[in-house]
């Protein structure tokens, strides 16, 4: 589940209309039990789960949304079909995204700041499908695609024992590991 949108939901308190409450429990805690079910019946209930159904047909495509959509449908169901469609191509796109991530080259964005959002943002693409990348590896990258103004910074970067965080690649001043 995209993690943003889970915020939201928990914020205004819907989660339960995606997750049932006794998967929540079970995640959460071992020793939680929350047997509590969703009443349909209600009618605050159900006025949450058209709430909650909206958020999704409005951030969702029109193509996606002639998909799913169905006539009286709840939250969790079209939850359900979103995620399973979404599910099945998993393997095809971690092989795009890992492509994706591997050919970042500075020299194809505007600057530093942009390469290394790039590098942030498909390895956080590749992580909502399983496919976390590691630190390491996204400094690995950072290096690798860094162009001939940025050889020296670069050689450092490799040198460093142990190697810097991403966070701590992307100050390109390296006094930040002065103290590394």
């Amino acid at each position: 589940m995209g993690e943003l949108f889970k915020i939201n939901l928990c914020a205004f308190d819907v989660l339960d209309h995606i997750i049932p409450p006794a998967v929540q429990s079970t995640t959460e805690s071992s020793t939680t039990t929350n047997t509590t079910t969703p009443n349909t019946q209600n009618p605050s209930w159900s006025r949450l789960d058209a709430m909650v159904l909206q958020w999704i047909y409005g951030t969702i495509s029109l193509e996606l949304l002639n998909n799913i959509f169905e006539a009286d449908s709840t939250t969790a169901k079209t939850w359900t079909q979103i995620q399973d469609m979404f599910q099945d191509n998993k393997s095809s796109r971690a092989l795009y995204l890992q492509r994706q991530f591997t050919n970042i080259k500075l020299d194809n964005l505007l600057n530093i700041s942009a390469y290394c959002q790039e590098i942030k943002s498909i390895a956080d693409q590749l992580g909502n499908i399983d496919d976390k990348v590691s630190d390491p590896r996204m400094v690995f990258q950072v290096i690798a695609g860094l162009n001939d103004n940025f050889d020296t910074i670069g050689s450092q970067l490799a040198h460093i024992t142990p190697l810097p965080s991403f966070y701590q690649a992307r100050c390109w001043d390296l006094t930040c590991f002065k103290d590394s």
